[in-house]
């Protein structure tokens, strides 16, 4: 054999050797591996409270890097406390109010396709027209949750909180009058004993906005009863301009959430 042939022959036997030492370290390595991991797991399911320690560890861990990537902690369950819903899964007549206000309060469509389906509701438990109680919502408040008078009437129906603080007890207090939901529902208990004691819509309308003792609610009455109207064209399925005319849109009756004749409140919404 040749000296070139001996060269050779030695390095296929050295390239050799260290391919089948990488084998068998690689092997004896993975082979270790799954007995980590076989030991792992025989231990994690006899000791239950090693796992949830583990859990733990891993779900803050992983909390902590996403806090590190946003900026804040993710909260999932956030869209669960959402006042919204898809107004396509609304029934058409709701969907089609929705809608309609959505376009001429310049408001979301989901939360005020929430509203609508409380409305209607709510006016199904308490023989109150629905279109009637977003009517009110209208004129009182524009759909503003947070709209507050400068008499202390707030929220979305512009209920005197304090006057009616015993109707949110069941809500967790005062403060319930600036969630959506909780408000249009106190707000309609208050409608409901307001036309109890007037007799009448309109009558109920003018304790509802404190004009009870008035000769005049300011034209309150009248602008619910107008809204009103429209709605229920709008649930029928007609087709309403939300502006009054080409170059005049249509300027909500509220100032800073509340209507005009309710600055000339004293006491409650019966007008006392």
């Amino acid at each position: 054999m040749t000296a070139l042939g001996k060269v050779t022959r030695g390095l296929r036997t050295f390239a050799s050797d260290i391919a089948d030492g990488f084998f068998e370290i690689t092997h004896n390595s993975f082979a270790l591996l799954g007995l980590a991991v076989v030991f792992a797991v025989i231990t994690l399911t006899a000791r239950p409270d090693l796992r949830q320690a583990g859990e733990e560890q891993l779900v803050s861990w992983l909390s902590a890097r996403q806090v590190a990537v946003l900026g804040f902690e993710p909260e999932p369950e956030a869209s669960e406390r959402a006042t919204a819903t898809n107004p396509k899964d609304l029934p058409k007549e709701q969907a089609a109010v929705a809608y309609w206000l959505s376009k001429k309060y310049r408001v979301a469509p989901e939360p005020l396709s929430a509203l609508v389906a409380e409305a209607y509701e709510v006016g199904q438990r308490t023989k109150l027209d629905p279109t009637l109680i977003l009517a009110i919502m209208a004129v009182e408040s524009s759909f503003n949750p947070f709209a507050q008078s400068a008499v202390g009437a707030q929220g979305l129906m512009q209920v005197m909180t304090h006057i009616h603080s015993d109707k949110y007890e069941n809500f967790g207090g005062k403060l319930a009058a600036f969630d959506p939901v909780t408000n249009l529902r106190v707000g309609v208990k208050v409608l409901q004993e307001c036309i109890a004691r007037a007799g009448s819509v309109e009558g109920g309308l003018k304790l509802y906005v404190g004009a009870g003792n008035n000769e005049t609610d300011g034209g309150y009455a009248g602008k619910v009863l107008s809204e009103h109207a429209r709605l229920t064209q709008v649930a029928r399925g007609r087709t309403l301009p939300t502006t009054q005319s080409a170059g005049n849109p249509i300027v909500p009756v509220v100032d800073n959430g509340a209507s005009a004749p309710r600055e000339e409140k004293v006491a409650s919404n019966y007008g006392m």
